[in-house]
């Protein structure tokens, strides 16, 4: 494949002189694709692109050729960048199917090689076609959406942001082992989109619950490997260049933090920011927001630890017996990093039974010890039977 084909190189007199940054600054060391230079990607770690495919969302393709986001990335200072590709700008066609075809291809053929696409721009309706990247892969994945809203749409709904999600649902043969949504805010959400949630052991986190217990975020990232972030749902107090900016939301710190977690989980192989309308971003700062939540995702990618899961040697095992003789769950807690795991058995036609690891924090420990059965043990369990 010719990913070279599917992309538009950056603005050489803006971008190929590197000295107009300094030596620690993003822009000095990252491998940018203009009209004289196509970099490598043997050798990259993350891959970023611009796609600014809006036909389903109500923001707006930018009125400028540059981006703000990257003026705003490139500035930032981090010593000993990984390797990071930034191929420009997506090549946007007339044709929505085509464009979520191509875009389909390139992410996959980048996943394939052991490479993380970081999609920002676009309606949030782009994550579908990550999502089949995946199903092309034959991957079943855990999808997360940081995002107020369901976006279920209804039934005969061409996707858009407001749809997509039913869209991933409906696919056939489907690929989602797990969906999480956090940070949804109830008088956005019909309970009977709640309760379709719950029936389909998936799971939902309000603002609230996210904001006051942000370190359960960190299990949640280790279980993920598509996160789809929706920039609306930052609040627009910190985030305003966005046609569906709500009052309440995530705050700024908030929003790192959740891209800090991202960047730290071993599991996590694409991204998406999506939704940033760059025309109404005054003083750039959405962009200047969304350059430092990359910056994060960048920060806890370098410290990356190995441990997709437990390495039992490496490991403290605690099983907790239940008070009817037969139940037991068996949590794992990592030597060298802190982290925790649960085991749910599982058995396959004709294969001895065998272990999924669930990642779980202290908290879940806590709630078994007190004789409740944590709720990601249950509902991975669930999906098994």
């Amino acid at each position: 494949m010719d990913i070279k084909l599917f992309f538009n190189p950056l603005e050489s007199k803006k971008y190929s002189n590197k000295t107009q940054w300094e030596t620690t600054q993003i822009g000095r060391n990252i491998h940018i694709h203009t009209d004289e230079n196509f970099p490598s990607l043997e050798s990259a770690d993350i891959v970023i692109f611009s796609c600014l495919e809006y036909f389903g969302s109500k923001n707006e393709v930018s009125k400028s050729d540059q981006f703000k986001f990257r003026d705003q990335l490139y500035k930032l200072h981090y010593k000993n960048l990984p390797s990071i590709v930034d191929l420009g700008d997506f090549i946007i066609d007339q044709d929505r199917k085509q464009n979520f075809k191509n875009l389909q291809n390139v992410c996959e053929f980048l996943i394939k090689k052991g490479k993380l696409p970081f999609i920002v721009g676009g309606g949030s309706d782009l994550t579908y076609a990550l999502y089949k990247a995946y199903a092309n892969l034959n991957r079943f994945i855990t999808l997360t959406c940081i995002d107020s809203d369901f976006n279920l749409g209804l039934e005969g709904d061409v996707i858009s942001s407001e749809s997509f999600f039913g869209k991933i649902l409906s696919h056939k043969p489907n690929h989602l082992f797990q969906f999480n949504n956090l940070a949804y805010q109830s008088y956005l959400v019909s309970p009977l989109a709640l309760d379709m949630m719950q029936s389909l052991n998936f799971d939902a986190y309000r603002l609230a619950e996210i904001q006051e217990n942000p370190k359960e975020l960190e299990p949640i990232m280790r279980n993920t490997d598509l996160l789809s972030f929706d920039i609306s749902a930052v609040s627009s107090a910190y985030s305003s260049a966005n046609y569906y900016s709500n009052p309440n939301g995530l705050t700024g710190q908030e929003a790192c933090k959740v891209f800090r977690y991202a960047g730290i989980s071993d599991k996590i192989s694409s991204v998406i920011l999506s939704e940033y309308n760059q025309n109404l971003d005054e003083n750039n700062q959405t962009s200047s927001l969304m350059a430092q939540m990359i910056w994060y995702f960048i920060d806890g990618y370098v410290n990356r630890m190995d441990e997709l899961n437990p390495k039992i040697k490496d490991c403290i095992k605690y099983t907790v017996a239940y008070n009817d003789g037969k139940n037991q769950i068996t949590f794992y807690k990592s030597l060298i990093s802190g982290r925790w795991w649960m085991g749910v058995p599982f058995q396959k036609k004709q294969v001895s039974s065998q272990i999924y690891y669930v990642a779980c924090s202290y908290s879940d420990y806590e709630l078994a010890m007190h004789g409740d059965i944590p709720k990601k043990w249950l509902k991975t369990f669930n999906k098994f039977l």
